[in-house]
């Protein structure tokens, strides 16, 4: 697992600007105006080989409360400044406090400086986790960088002077950072198959984990949030271990509370990161939303198997092509991920649940399958004999062999004369050939292109 950076501080000193800096594209909205960041994001890092995750907060004021009016018609949500600090506190493995070096020391800036103090938990050595790193931002200037000293008073440390708008002294504040994650543990062998439950709130994920495993190991309930945590339960199935993991329902980044609910969804994003097999769960009386397809897309994009399991079918008022219809939609939403088998079910009533186990049973296996480098080849070059490459300003693409590098998931590397004459849809159409050939259902593939001199 990453280690979850937390930015925290008040409105408007730069978080945003800051996660774009660190994860390296502008996934967080930049606006003068205070609390334009009305959610967490999260987003992916990396510095001296250490990956961690990084969250973005929408800022924090302890001197209001509730729904506050920032400015002419502006309205900000700013919420408890008691409840994000501890989601922040419990869930990061650091957090870089940021303040402004133009305001200097605010009263909320230190507020929230004696909260983050407070919520820290004491180690035996004496020190306290999780670290926390004071950020004082905009200091563009030789005189800005001066007046960082003044932030010694919130009694966080050494202040690290920064701007993150020009990214200047922002590799110092990494260094520091990354150096105080826990040491990368070599990972214990674990021959568990981990399968993932995940979808929007009130989908039946965790009644479809109650059934699967047999008894109530779950709160089940129609309120939607009611479960908080990735939760890992351990069965055994056809002789097989496996590791069944509930999630907190992942509901549009709009509509997740601040505090709590937002880093369960982190939690649940980082279930399927570490999964094997995602159950994506879409609740067939309200049908398939723009959600489910965001959804696939993160089980897509981590390059895990998915199998998407259609919950409350018994709901449903069917007819002989009721399923049929239903079916075409799916593929229609989620052509990304065409690949993906599908399942009616109930969890309530058990209708083909016992279905579920022995199909994400398949994905895996198939998640793990290999070809012979004489299939990939023959595969190849039947291909390219039946529809060439088509040529780019009189230089045609040619493929030498290919090979499967690797497994979980496979990936298969094809030498080329010019790795960059390729067109994304021939190789979508090779794509096509190697699954009419070996289906590697529910599971994407990955073809790496590698340049050879002729």
């Amino acid at each position: 697992m990453k280690p979850i950076v937390a930015l925290v501080g008040r409105p408007n000193v730069g978080k945003s600007t800051l996660f774009n800096r660190l994860v390296g594209e502008r996934m967080a909205i930049v606006d003068d105006t205070p609390g334009t960041t009305r959610d967490r994001l999260f987003g992916d890092a990396e510095w001296n080989a250490r990956a961690f995750t990084v969250v973005d907060t929408g800022g924090i004021d302890p001197t209001h409360g509730g729904r506050t009016p920032l400015s002419t018609g502006s309205v900000d949500f700013i919420g408890d400044i008691r409840r994000q600090a501890q989601a922040a506190i419990q869930e990061a493995d650091a957090i870089l406090f940021v303040v402004d070096v133009e305001t200097g020391v605010t009263e909320p800036d230190r507020e929230v400086a004696d909260i983050l103090r407070r919520m820290q938990r004491k180690q035996p050595d004496g020190s306290f986790l999780p670290p926390i790193f004071l950020v004082v931002n905009k200091c563009e200037s030789r005189e800005r960088r001066e007046r960082a000293p003044e932030f010694y008073e919130l009694g966080l440390g050494e202040p690290y002077a920064i701007s993150a708008i020009h990214g200047t002294s922002t590799g110092d504040l990494l260094d520091a950072l990354v150096s105080a994650f826990p040491e990368q543990k070599e990972d214990e062998e674990d021959n568990n198959i981990k399968i993932a439950i995940v979808g929007k709130p009130n989908a039946g994920k965790s009644s479809l984990l109650n059934k699967l495993v047999g008894e109530e190991r779950v709160i089940v309930s129609p309120i939607a949030g009611t479960t908080r945590d990735a939760i890992d339960m351990n069965i055994e199935f056809g002789g097989l271990p496996i590791t069944l993991i509930d999630t907190a329902g992942i509901r549009r980044r709009g509509k997740i509370e601040k505090g709590v609910e937002e880093y369960s969804v982190i939690r649940s994003f980082k279930a399927i990161e570490r999964a094997d097999v995602s159950l994506l769960m879409i609740d067939a009386t309200t049908g398939i939303t723009s959600q489910d397809a965001h959804i696939a897309g993160f089980i897509k994009d981590e390059w895990k198997s998915c199998v998407v399991l259609v919950n409350k079918w018994d709901a449903i008022e069917k007819d002989n092509t009721t399923m049929d219809a239903y079916t075409e939609k799916i593929l229609n939403d989620l052509n990304f991920v065409s690949y993906v088998p599908i399942l009616y079910i109930s969890a309530k009533t058990g209708q083909r649940v016992d279905q579920v186990m022995p199909l994400a049973l398949r994905v895996q296996e198939e998640r793990l399958a290999r070809l012979t480098t004489s299939k990939i080849n023959e595969i190849i070059h039947a291909a390219q004999d039946a529809h060439p490459h088509p040529t780019h300003a009189g230089r045609a693409l040619r493929m030498y062999y290919g090979t499967q590098v690797r497994s979980d998931p496979p990936t298969f590397m094809i030498y080329v004369n010019e790795p960059s004459l390729m067109h994304f849809t021939y190789m979508r159409y090779l794509e096509n050939q190697i699954r009419a050939e070996y289906g590697f259902l529910g599971t994407p593939i990955r073809i790496v292109l590698k340049g050879r001199r002729e």
